[in-house]
């Protein structure tokens, strides 16, 4: 049985996820921007938090930790190598470490790039990656303390998941990030297409995320950094994948 995963508008433009085991009862969040619109989904889903996935430790993604715990006592996961950041944790993961939504078993994936020691969580039977601010819809996430090249790494190991992984990410910034895939990646038709679709969701109000791995792998330039058409369109043809990737990433941070 797949997760019940519900998406949880917070701050302006923030998501926090909370992701629901019906085989055993148990609950996970995952980030924590703000306690009041996560608290609000808890008491109209009746459901009982047993986790608390943290994948960095930026303001908008921890905030609300203490308030949530307050009401939902719960077990609280983060990075073991960014623990002096983080809030206290009960299980500090590392890459490669397995965590558990009651009959769920996921993989701790290091996305390092946005910070150092960011992580992502991969549910490989409910189809669900958890990537906050590394892969996001259209696009990722600036680099703030990583390098270029760290960041394009850690978009490769999510890259070779299977394309039928919804990626759940931190931020609703897929209309700005739309906007500016169209710069490098003009006459991709199903970018095009997508971009239609993003434009009439954000008109009614409907998130953008999440979305198929398949469709970022079709139209989002930062996973698409060998395709022969983007690295004409930048007059980099035959460069490499990583090099391609910093340029594009530069021409974000200046968009």
């Amino acid at each position: 049985m797949p997760l019940d995963i519900r998406t949880i508008p917070c701050l302006s433009d923030n998501y926090a996820y909370l992701a629901h085991d019906a085989e055993t009862g148990a609950t996970a969040l995952i980030d924590i921007p703000e306690a009041a619109p996560i608290l609000a989904a808890l008491a109209e889903t009746g459901w009982t938090l047993s986790d608390i996935l943290i994948t960095h430790h930026h303001y908008d993604h921890v905030d609300g930790l203490a308030d949530v715990l307050a009401a939902h006592p719960a077990r609280v996961i983060g990075a073991a190598a960014d623990s002096r950041r983080l809030p206290p944790l009960d299980v500090a993961v590392r890459e490669g470490d397995s965590v558990t939504i009651g009959s769920q078993n996921g993989q701790v994936i290091d996305v390092s790039g946005h910070t150092i020691h960011h992580i992502a969580f991969h549910f490989p039977d409910a189809r669900a990656l958890f990537t906050a601010d590394s892969l996001m819809a259209l696009g990722c996430g600036r680099v703030f303390e990583g390098t270029k090249p760290q960041m394009h790494d850690s978009l490769q190991k999510m890259a070779v998941l299977p394309g039928d992984t919804w990626v759940y990410s931190g931020h609703e910034y897929t209309a700005g990030n739309a906007k500016f895939a169209l710069t490098i990646d003009p006459d991709n038709p199903e970018l095009i297409s997508r971009v239609r679709e993003v434009t009439e969701k954000r008109a009614s109000g409907t998130p953008t995320v999440p979305s198929l791995l398949s469709q970022e792998l079709a139209t989002n330039p930062f996973l698409r950094a060998n395709d022969p058409a983007i690295q004409a369109h930048l007059g980099m043809e035959g460069a490499n994948a990583a090099d391609v990737f910093s340029e594009i990433r530069t021409r974000k941070d200046n968009f």
